[in-house]
């Protein structure tokens, strides 16, 4: 897609900011960009913990989608929300329309139904609140969504030791594990055969990280995919009783368990520093000893004219 000037709504599908000005950041990094920008969500609107009532972002998220002068639809942050939506969400409209829906963590959620429901491609990317509208942006995470929505290609590159040899090729999808483990047996989980599925979490005790591994594994989930790559899973504390067991023990488990090669070292997760993935791209993954490459091809870009 060209245009001229790139249309940017900012929804909060999922949940609020404690931070207003954070919205006020990010629209002037986007209109310096040369960005139309459409702001649905209002502060003074939110309920509990979520960016508006359910109706009301459930509304915020469809008045983006219909809007014609939008290319873009990026989320306020994550947290939790988009669970309770789903079965109200228009997938085919948004499919439909042509917008990327821009986002991560509770986002994945959106993610996974909009593939499953009706294939559509969308960003694993950075939100309003903690990336475009951070006080202190990360010129990294910007640069690198801005590299990929230009397109037509993306390459990750990350080294790292101890991965295994790998070079496979297949559908790039994933996520936060834990959503991604909440949709499992439900009508928003993709069916995606010989996948590479990227994975990350935040503040979640190895054993939980391991136990909805085998959750993958035990529905036959894993069995199908090309590889998992793990992205960063911090933030969760150790106990006395835990006795050794820490994440590198889990991840020797797995690694030995899972029926897929498991890589480590993705730069994607609940950090400042983070790449952007189209989800549903076509995905090219080389490993060797020195790190991995992960090219990423056939996804929506936009560019401007």
């Amino acid at each position: 897609m060209i245009t001229s000037r790139l249309g940017i709504a900012i929804v909060a599908p999922a949940g609020c900011t404690n931070d207003p000005l954070a919205v006020e950041r990010a629209i002037a990094r986007f209109e310096a960009q040369g960005c139309l920008v459409r702001n649905y969500y209002d502060h003074s609107c939110t309920h509990q913990r979520f960016g508006g009532t359910d109706d009301a972002r459930l509304a915020q998220l469809h008045a983006a989608v219909r809007d014609p002068d939008i290319h873009l639809i990026i989320a306020l942050r994550g947290g939790y929300g988009i669970s309770r939506l789903l079965p109200a969400i228009d997938f085919d409209a948004i499919a439909a329309s042509g917008k990327i829906i821009v986002g991560f963590s509770d986002v994945t959620a959106l993610h996974m139904g909009l593939m499953a429901r009706t294939g559509a491609l969308s960003y694993a990317g950075p939100m309003v609140a903690g990336d475009f509208g951070a006080e202190e942006a990360v010129p990294f995470t910007l640069d690198d969504f801005w590299a990929c929505l230009s397109g037509p290609t993306h390459t990750i590159r990350e080294t790292v030791s101890g991965n295994p040899q790998l070079d496979v090729r297949g559908t790039v999808w994933g996520g936060n594990l834990a959503m991604i483990g909440s949709l499992v047996g439900t009508p928003y989980f993709p069916q995606i055969d010989g996948g590479i599925l990227w994975l990350e979490d935040i503040s979640e005790h190895p054993y939980r990280v391991e136990r909805l591994l085998l959750q993958l594994m035990q529905t036959g989930v894993l069995e199908r995919q090309q590889a998992v790559v793990l992205g960063d899973f911090s933030g969760y504390r150790l106990g006395p009783l835990d006795n050794g067991y820490d994440f590198d023990a889990m991840l020797a488990y797995v690694r030995r368990t899972l029926p897929v090669p498991v890589l480590t070292g993705l730069s994607f997760g609940h950090i400042p520093r983070r790449v952007t993935i189209p989800f549903g791209a076509q995905g090219h993954l080389e490993s060797d000893a020195d790190g991995f490459s992960l090219s990423l091809s056939d996804y929506p870009t936009v560019r401007l004219a």
